[in-house]
């Protein structure tokens, strides 16, 4: 059975939360309780239910302070899906927004969804910002493919939100198996620099891979390792010919990391040697302006983290617009609803 939602002061004193055996992330219960709301939601909704104006028809709208790519809707749709009285319009996901234009708008008795603005501004914020970096990259690159790999910089719980984020920004696959499945595909990825180590030699590790792996699975393998790149991409080439599909570049900052130059020597070499079919895959500090520089040097495909990560949350407001039919606003915004054809009915 759901937990009560956390609608009045008493409800927040008597939560009890264990401290031990647990995750420091919210459950899908929590966020559906209320539980990650900031205080001041509960408190209002004390001063509207103790005058008798909890359940005050309104509308919302939720604008964004700068464009980009909006995600995190699917989400709402979730949080408030059966919720009576209750409708939600907004552009849908991986769609571009400008700076200030309403992105979604509710409306319906305050009491059903108003505890939940912080989550709801949370579900769209970083998501948002992680989906307009994925597009970025994505349109840097082309047509040569995109991955997510940023999983590893991110606490676990929110790491599937972020790659699946990226994949609605435009990325062609992610590593993380969770982001993958939610976004109704199979995760994308190879080997770690790992099992080179512990097996002490990358053409030993590429045999056994061709071996090992099903068929499907791409023959892309790791060249940096031990031994200089170009030299290491064409030792693997002439072991697997025709089954290597590509070879992965994720040289380490201190060796100077993946260059144009580092690239256009191993595309060179390989040509040279007759594998024209090899292709060259660059990860590690990836960024759109590199991605330029990188596929015009003859990269072919591209796995990008830390910029995805490191992107800021796309700041949302939520203000309301209509009070009981009344058109009102802040100080600083213009009262009634603000048009937007563009907007789609989600509940």
């Amino acid at each position: 059975m759901p937990a009560q939602e956390l609608t009045s002061l008493e409800r927040v004193r008597n939560l009890k939360v264990a401290a031990d055996k647990r995750f420091h992330s919210a459950t899908h219960e929590e966020i559906m309780q209320g539980a990650t709301t900031d205080i001041y939601f509960v408190r209002s909704y004390e001063l509207l239910h103790h005058m008798g104006l909890g359940a005050t028809p309104v509308v919302a709208e939720i604008f964004a302070r700068r464009g980009g790519i909006l995600a995190g809707v699917e989400e709402v749709k979730h949080l408030l899906a059966g919720r009576e009285g209750l409708e939600m319009w907004s552009l849908d996901e991986g769609e571009e927004f400008a700076p200030k234009e309403v992105v979604m708008r509710i409306s319906g008795p305050y009491d059903k969804f108003g505890l939940f603005e912080t989550v709801i501004l949370g579900f769209l914020a970083s998501p948002s910002g992680w989906a307009t970096a994925a597009r970025e990259c994505k349109q840097a690159a082309g047509d040569a493919p995109v991955f997510c790999f940023g999983a590893r910089h991110l606490h676990p719980a929110v790491a599937p939100v972020m790659e699946r984020a990226a994949l609605i920004g435009g990325f062609d696959g992610a590593s993380c198996i969770l982001a993958a499945k939610l976004a109704g595909r199979e995760p994308a990825g190879t080997v770690p620099h790992a099992v080179i180590l512990i097996m002490g030699d990358t053409v030993e590790v590429a045999k056994v891979y061709d071996k090992v792996m099903p068929p499907d699975a791409p023959r892309l393998v790791l060249v940096d390792t031990f031994h200089d790149e170009a030299e290491e991409a064409v030792r693997v080439a002439e072991a697997l010919g025709e089954r290597l599909s590509g070879v992965r570049l994720d040289t380490p900052g201190e060796r100077g990391g993946v260059t144009p130059d580092l690239v256009y020597e191993v595309r060179q070499r390989l040509d040279q040697k007759g594998f024209q079919h090899v292709n060259i895959f660059v990860s590690g500090g990836v960024t759109p302006e590199r991605i330029v520089e990188l596929k015009a040097a003859g990269a072919a495909a591209f796995g990008v983290g830390s910029y995805i990560t490191a992107a800021p949350p796309i700041d949302m407001t939520m203000d309301l617009k209509v009070v009981s039919g009344v058109p009102v606003a802040k100080r600083g915004r213009i009262p009634g609803i603000t048009p937007n054809p563009r907007l789609k009915r989600q509940i």
